[in-house]
């Protein structure tokens, strides 16, 4: 069993929304991000990758902290990943799908709605969130 090593964004817009992505070929949606590189920062990784995955660009400045989790892969079977998560507020700013992002949705933390989300999102990521944002 390996563990990744990812930086991810919870990306908000002006309404509250969050934005999950689901890569070509999984059936789970997930925040933007990735895998780390050797010598890479994870605010670095996470710039390269929303720019990547996206096509946002971003200063790493922009982003707030909001926790390291672990949890299952949800794309590598027996795998473990350890995600350092950024908030990150974007407002109105338009994003796209683009590399091997094969769907974009903005959902609703307190309610996700009828999607199949990956265990670090839906056991980690957003309720850290609704915690935080709720304080």
């Amino acid at each position: 069993m390996n563990t990744i090593r990812i930086a991810a964004a919870l990306l908000l817009r002006t309404d509250g929304d969050t934005l999950l992505v689901r890569k070509r070929g999984a059936t789970a949606f997930m925040q933007p991000g990735g895998k780390i590189e050797p010598g890479e920062s994870s605010a670095a990784a996470l710039v390269r990758e929303l720019e990547e995955e996206i096509g946002l660009r971003v200063s790493p400045e922009c982003f707030r902290p909001l926790g390291r989790f672990e949890a299952p892969a949800a794309n590598e079977p027996g795998d473990t990943v350890s995600a350092e998560v950024f908030v990150l507020d974007i407002g109105d700013t338009a994003v796209t799908r683009a590399a091997e992002i094969e769907e974009i949705r903005w959902i609703s933390p307190d309610d996700p709605g009828d999607i199949v989300l990956a265990e670090l999102t839906g056991r980690h990521i957003l309720p850290a969130w609704l915690r935080m944002s709720k304080t």
